[in-house]
């Protein structure tokens, strides 16, 4: 019986060009590069650089890379270094040239489909694709693979087209792969001609959390005063916990973890709680995320579910016990679920939801035992968490009974809906827009001024409440919001249905002053806590009323930014007479004007809102609108410097 070292090294002596399976040609990768990156914009760009990363993370899931060195040169170009194996550079049986070019060359030729014989158990790429549609989509691209006391490389040009040839470059102690390459921007969106930093740094600190005790390096040299970031974290998924909830108000003191493995699964759940109302629930297959969740994330709900009540049937006296749901036990609940399987099977285009059936039961059941034992060897501890989840509870059941009233409200204003509301006589919601829009004077503006039979106006009146520091039931009893869920139409919650919305485009308009500004981040914090599909379904906008107002004679020309005036001043001529009138309020403006600026739709500026990265939206939202002064003082010092004053 050979021991598992015997069999790595056994593994990793037998990985070579016979690991490698060609399964096609590549093809038409240029013409067509949406279809293999998904999108020719920003997020397209960054993903070639993750199908280069993903390739290392694979060798690290497979233990045989240690580390990771990203680096951003000054021409645009990023390498990529890992401490791996080395791609195997002997002729190839199938394509007669060396498997390092096939690798970067040939459309679905890797070594993740050799299973237990090219060491790969488990793996987050897509399947071989990755390596050849970075080249294809490279200006340059030039791979290294330090293998067999050796160093070897080829370099390729023109999208692949052109290649040197494997080239032997001596002896070197190193080992892994290097890989350089500079994407040819002329095939992205205009604009897109850079590497961002923060997106990447993001990805990188992500992929450390999540593979404990990997050493990645990141290193930005396109300026004078090159960044230099290190990441390594001993305690895996515990310090990612911890870190989501840096500066929140703890429950439990310390980050409650579980791990085990079955059928070469292995599961890794980190989870502790707050006294937040929001939970952040993140969850990995293979370190890819997983944005809609699955069969892993229903078995961990399942575990705690099914804990929380034993241990209050077994361990409380009778008239304390009740049962909990989902809904009680998710309230201030951070966790973190990572699943590391060999075969990850996915539902929908975006592949954005687990679907391994069998992963639900195993990782009940290895949270199961771990997270009892710590309730039980705490109790403390496991006090404060039921009263968190008792106080839910009894939050639940109140939102529940708002929650019927608003649906009876629906009834029965399904034809006339709320009173305040000025709806549109279109009830196509292709082409209706609902505007939420400050105040009565602003409103009547709104309401002369708009399109009757596409626009409707929501005037609000009084404080819009804060959605980060109050629990639903507090919601569903503010008129404001109230009206607000009604007039939409989709439901909210469980009660969601994106096939009854009212309006195609909902848009806030508020003011261009600080109170404005304030009373548009409120509602920003309530649709991204409570209705995050509309954002996602891309429905949010934001209105850009004008800031002046400048007149030469009988010529008028609204503008929009303090950029835009000062360019638009440059343009006139000084000596002549001009009237400059500053807008901070839409009351300011008449109805004509209104329409003229804001809400005619083949003049204004609408901005859609949108979520780029929900995890760093939520830390956001949290340190703005939260309870805990400390981070939004750190945040308001950190960026006062851009912060732009009204006189």
């Amino acid at each position: 019986m050979k021991n598992e070292n015997e069999t790595t090294k056994e593994i990793e002596n037998n990985y070579n060009q016979d690991s490698i399976q060609v399964l096609e040609e590549l093809e038409a990768v240029r013409k067509r590069p949406g279809m293999y990156i998904g999108n020719i914009d920003d997020k397209g760009l960054h993903h070639l650089v993750w199908e280069i990363i993903d390739n290392s993370i694979d060798e690290v899931l497979a233990n045989y890379a240690t580390k990771i060195e990203v680096i951003l040169n000054p021409d645009e170009s990023i390498t990529i270094t890992d401490d791996g194996r080395g791609i195997p550079v002997e002729v190839h049986p199938k394509t007669n040239i060396s498997t390092l070019e096939t690798v970067f060359t040939k459309l679905h030729a890797g070594g993740k489909f050799g299973g237990e014989k090219s060491g790969y158990k488990v793996s987050g790429g897509l399947h071989g694709v990755g390596a050849s549609v970075v080249n294809a989509l490279s200006d340059f691209l030039e791979v290294v693979s330090f293998r067999n006391k050796h160093a070897y490389s080829v370099e390729f040009k023109e999208g692949g087209t052109k290649s040197s040839g494997l080239k032997d470059l001596g002896l070197t102690d190193h080992k892994g792969t290097k890989v350089t390459f500079k994407p040819d921007f002329s095939l992205f969106n205009e604009g897109v001609d850079s590497f961002n930093f923060e997106i990447i740094n993001k990805k990188l600190k992500e992929n450390a959390y999540l593979n404990k005790n990997l050493l990645i390096e990141f290193t930005d040299n396109r300026d004078q005063d090159p960044k230099k970031i290190k990441y390594q974290f001993k305690n895996g998924l515990i310090d990612f916990v911890s870190y989501l909830n840096k500066g929140y108000d703890l429950i439990t003191k310390e980050v409650v973890s579980s791990c085990g493995k079955k059928d070469d699964i292995i599961i890794d759940v980190a989870l502790q709680y707050t006294t937040a109302y929001q939970p952040k629930i993140l969850s990995f297959v293979n370190n890819i995320s997983t944005i809609e969740g699955g069969t892993h994330v229903q078995g961990f709900f399942d575990a705690i579910i099914r804990i929380i009540n034993k241990y209050v049937k077994e361990q409380l006296p009778k008239k304390e016990q009740e049962i909990f749901v989902r809904d009680d036990v998710k309230e201030g609940l951070t966790a973190v679920i990572s699943v590391k399987h060999p075969d990850p099977m996915y539902e929908g285009q975006t592949k954005g939801k687990f679907a391994n059936i069998e992963v639900r039961k195993i990782v009940n059941n290895i949270i199961s035992e771990q997270f009892e034992n710590y309730l039980l060897e705490n109790p403390t501890q496991a006090q404060l968490i039921i009263a968190k989840i008792k106080q839910a509870s009894k939050s639940r059941v109140a939102a529940q009974k708002a929650k019927e009233l608003t649906r009876r409200k629906d009834n029965l204003f399904s034809s006339t809906l709320p009173g305040k509301l000025a709806d549109c006589s279109s009830k196509n919601n292709q082409i209706t827009e609902l505007f939420i829009v400050e105040g009565d004077s602003a409103g009547g503006s709104a309401k002369m001024g708009r399109n009757r039979e596409i626009q409707a106006i929501l005037p609000l009146r009084g404080k819009v409440i804060n959605a980060e520091k109050s629990r639903i039931d507090k919601l569903f009893n503010n008129n404001e919001i109230n009206s607000l869920i009604i007039a939409i139409g989709t439901g909210i919650n469980e009660d969601f249905n994106i096939e009854k919305i009212r309006y195609g485009k909902i848009i806030i308009m508020t003011d261009a002053d600080v109170d404005g500004s304030h009373i548009r981040t409120l509602l920003l914090t309530f649709f991204f806590r409570y209705f995050k599909e509309l954002i996602e379904h891309r429905h949010l906008y934001i209105a850009q009323p004008p800031l002046y107002k400048i007149t030469k004679g009988k010529s008028s020309k609204y503008i929009y930014t303090d950029q835009e005036k000062e360019k638009f001043l440059e343009k006139l001529e000084k000596n002549s007479k001009i009237s400059i009138q500053r807008y901070k309020g839409l009351g300011e403006m008449n109805d004509l004007q209104l329409w003229e600026t804001t809400m005619d739709p083949s003049n204004r500026k609408l901005l859609l809102v949108t979520i780029e990265d929900a995890q760093d939206a939520d830390r956001v939202f949290s340190e703005l609108m939260g309870d805990i002064v400390l981070p939004r003082k750190k945040f308001i010092e950190k960026n006062a410097l851009y912060a732009k004053l009204d006189y």
